[in-house]
């Protein structure tokens, strides 16, 4: 494994990285995964990795424990291979809640987040024990 300037790892097609589980992580964590991918894959599958990797950092930040202490992280796991992209959020969980997909109201500014990860990934799941929580999902390679 080799660390980088940027302060993520990588090894033969996977990234990791950590974020402060703030609002402002989750532009920085878009743009660092643009950043891993464009020109990897086609732009279609960027844009939907883009989007659900941002409403899952999202939730990550506003529904678990990382978003409410003041050291709490998001790690996103980013690996691509031939067939897909595969992406994993860990926070600190929550005791309160856990990930549920919700049919959107339209007049509702939020909650649309496991949604568009339900209607656009391949494939997604989440996970919750007592070291915290994760949401990953795939978006396959070709659009």
């Amino acid at each position: 494994m080799a660390a980088s300037e940027q302060g993520f790892v990588h090894l033969n097609g996977t990234w990791r990285r950590e974020f402060p589980g703030v609002d402002r992580s989750v532009p920085v964590a878009r743009e660092w995964a643009r950043g891993l991918l464009t020109g990897l894959v086609a732009a279609p599958v960027l844009d939907d990795v883009l989007l659900l990797l941002s409403e899952v950092v999202t939730n990550a930040v506003a529904h678990s424990d990382s978003g409410r202490t003041a050291d709490g992280r998001v790690v996103v796991w980013l690996v691509r291979t031939p067939v897909a992209v595969h992406v994993e959020v860990a926070d600190g969980g929550s005791a309160n809640s856990a990930p549920a997909v919700r049919v959107p109201d339209a007049e509702a500014g939020g909650g649309r987040g496991l949604w568009l990860v339900d209607l656009l990934a391949t494939a997604w799941g989440a996970h919750q024990d007592g070291a915290g929580g994760s949401v990953w999902f795939r978006v396959a390679a070709s659009s």
